[in-house]
């Protein structure tokens, strides 16, 4: 009569298929990981444009998308959004646009993708009946270019993701 347990057998058999499982899902669950981060930063990113270009038509006010590590000072010399963006409404139509005190933030973002997030522009401007700055946000990750998606924001203000940039070339990563 055999006694309750494993044989080392089953054991050895079981470690193998266990290992065998793992080995094929953890990549799987990587990618979902990384995309998900991606997908979430994009998302925060498209709604500050389009909360910016609606707070234009109710405040009858200039509205600024920037880059920003503090959400007092825009960091628009590089076009490095992967440390954080704001939306603000610029009161005293300051340029190049920096937060002042009695200034509203109306959307802060600190991204969780751990890669770049790299514009074409220090920041995005929305104005009452006047073109809107237009641009592209690249986002990267560890898997580069292959993996890489952009917000492009239009002259009208109109965010759109790709897999392209706005000339329809293949993105690439900084």
């Amino acid at each position: 009569m055999r006694g309750a347990g494993f044989t080392l057998w089953e054991l050895v058999c079981t470690l193998a298929v266990a290992g065998v499982v793992l080995g094929l899902t953890v990549p799987t669950f990587t990618e979902v990981m990384l995309d998900s981060r991606r997908t979430a930063d994009i998302n925060a990113l498209v709604l500050a444009v389009q909360l910016a270009r609606s707070e234009v038509a109710k405040r009858n006010r200039p509205v600024i998308v920037c880059a920003t590590a503090d959400t007092s000072h825009c960091d628009g010399d590089a076009g490095r959004f992967e440390l954080g963006w704001m939306v603000f409404v610029n009161l005293d139509d300051r340029y190049p646009p920096q937060r002042s005190a009695d200034e509203p933030l109306l959307y802060s973002h600190t991204p969780g993708l751990s890669g770049t997030i790299r514009s074409n522009r220090p920041y995005y401007e929305f104005r009452v009946r006047r073109r809107s700055i237009n641009g592209t946000v690249i986002f990267c990750d560890r898997r580069g270019a292959v993996a890489a998606r952009a917000v492009i924001v239009s002259y009208t203000g109109k965010p759109r993701v790709s897999e392209r940039d706005a000339d329809r070339r293949p993105l690439a990563c900084a």
